[in-house]
């Protein structure tokens, strides 16, 4: 069976990323929440470490020069863009509407508020992809 490189580092550095913030979790909050690894927001961005691990890993397979990997990095860039633009503000205009609910409606469901990253959680975020995407082929050349 073949390998799929740019699938593997990818899901590597979304693993990582993920892993990251449980062990924050349990830092912070001296609790074990397993479903702080699907769950979306925070330090590091795992959107912008999985899609850049890809791109990096794209490129060294196909090249840097070809379109795939100009696809994963114009990819990569939305990715992250929507990370610190979009999804922020929904994540910000959450946190207003539960404190708003909150004195209205007891019964009323909370908005999850991490849904977006700062500037700094997706540069994290990139790092560790690119880390995780030139590591990839000296430790599985």
């Amino acid at each position: 069976m073949e390998w799929n490189s740019p699938l593997l580092a990818a899901f590597t550095a979304w693993f990582i990323a993920q892993a990251a913030k449980l062990i924050t979790g349990v830092i912070k909050n001296k609790t074990f929440d397993l479903e702080i690894m699907f769950a979306s927001g925070g330090m590091p961005s795992s959107h912008s470490s999985t899609v850049v691990a890809l791109a990096v890993v794209i490129g060294f397979q196909e090249g840097f020069g070809s379109s795939l990997f100009a696809l994963a990095t114009i990819f990569a860039v939305i990715i992250m863009y929507d990370a610190t633009g979009v999804r922020q503000a929904v994540g910000l205009q959450a946190k207003l509407l539960n404190d708003y609910f909150k004195g209205i409606r007891h019964d009323t469901p909370l908005l999850n508020e991490l849904v977006g990253h700062t500037e700094f959680q997706v540069f994290v975020g990139m790092l560790l992809g690119l880390a995780v995407g030139f590591l990839w082929p000296v430790l599985f050349a």
